[in-house]
């Protein structure tokens, strides 16, 4: 347990004597919680709040953050993947954060590593005896490390592709069972062979497994975690986001994105991270003019933002429950509603 949370369990203690009972059967409940999960998630679309959220948290609970973004991994990718480092400043403290500039632009960081990274720090933070707030909206990301998934890019095999090309599905579908019987998984997902294209895949991925078994034998520690979601009206998403994308032109979006391709890093790598570095790079090549260019990432977001609430509703469909707070409420109103769900 960290000192910063443990002052504020004292704090409770001694704040008012005439509601003593009350605060310990509030603290013995925070106790009990901080033993049973070892993980906050805060999660939410774009332009939500969510990263202000959780370092507002993290400093009233002495917590530390691990970013779950998919973009935010790259130095020198700053105002394009809204790191927004000032955040991380709560009433002058420094709040620690990881997984944020790790990776050099123009290379392609990937999930595999991120469970990887992911592990390092989670257990990092927890071998200190602070509580980890993971935060992010990169749903994949999230649900790989909340679940453990294998979730490795794993290549076309040609020559097993065509190897397989004249096996039935019921022969496709023995060869997956002895395969996942050999790699220690379990066929908990029936629609693996549903389709001989499906079945065919499913080996692929079995075969890669087990040629790798650095990948299978990668220990995966129990998270236990409380997840929190920051619910923000479509409308207001869409306003905040078309306020956010012109603030950020106006700090110099355009001109990071020159210093990069200006670097040695190639329109076609930066292009490779789509949304603010895709639509910028064809600005900046000649392929788009400005008004072209703003109008079709300011689209390119709002449909961004519509794709992270739908997987995270798809996160919920697969057994996930998550807490939904009201985007607009004041800070100090969602703390506590945080507070009182855990």
């Amino acid at each position: 347990m960290s000192d910063g949370f443990f002052c504020y369990l004292c704090i409770i203690f001694i704040k008012d004597k005439l509601h003593f009972i009350e605060y310990r059967q509030y603290a013995i409940c925070i106790i009990l919680w901080w033993i049973m999960s070892n993980m906050i998630t805060i999660l939410g679309p774009t332009a939500s709040g969510k990263t202000a959220l959780a370092a507002a948290l993290a400093a009233d609970i002495g917590a530390e953050i691990i970013s779950a973004d998919s973009r935010q991994v790259y130095r020198r990718m700053d105002i394009g993947t809204g790191k927004d480092l000032d955040d991380y400043v709560v009433e002058g403290k420094h709040i620690p954060y990881h997984l944020i500039d790790i990776a050099e632009p123009g290379t392609k960081y990937n999930v595999f590593e991120y469970q990887r990274d992911f592990l390092q720090v989670y257990q990092n933070i927890k071998d200190r005896g602070v509580m980890p707030i993971l935060c992010g909206g990169t749903g994949l990301y999230l649900e790989s490390v909340l679940k453990g998934y294998k979730l490795v890019p794993v290549p076309e095999h040609a020559a097993l592709r065509a190897q397989l090309a004249d096996k039935t599905l019921e022969d496709l579908t023995e060869m997956l069972v002895q395969l996942k019987r050999a790699n220690h998984s379990n066929m908990h997902n029936t629609t693996d062979v549903d389709t001989v294209k499906r079945a065919i895949r499913a080996i692929e991925i079995e075969t890669y497994y087990h040629e790798h078994p650095e990948i299978a034998e990668r220990p995966f520690p129990d998270i236990k975690t409380v997840i929190f979601g920051v619910d923000i009206d479509r409308e207001l998403r869409r306003e905040k986001i078309t306020r956010r994308l012109k603030q950020r032109l106006e700090q110099g979006m355009i001109n990071e994105v020159k210093a990069l391709l200006d670097s040695g890093i190639s329109a076609e790598n930066l292009i490779y991270y789509g949304l603010e570095y895709k639509y910028v790079t064809e600005y900046l090549t000649g392929v788009t003019d400005y008004a072209t260019m703003f109008n079709g990432l300011q689209t390119a977001i709002h449909q961004f933002a519509k794709r992270q609430m739908t997987w995270f509703r798809g996160m919920e469909r697969r057994g996930f429950h998550i807490h939904w707070i009201d985007a607009t409420l004041p800070m100090n109103e969602k703390i506590m509603m945080v507070k009182q769900l855990l």
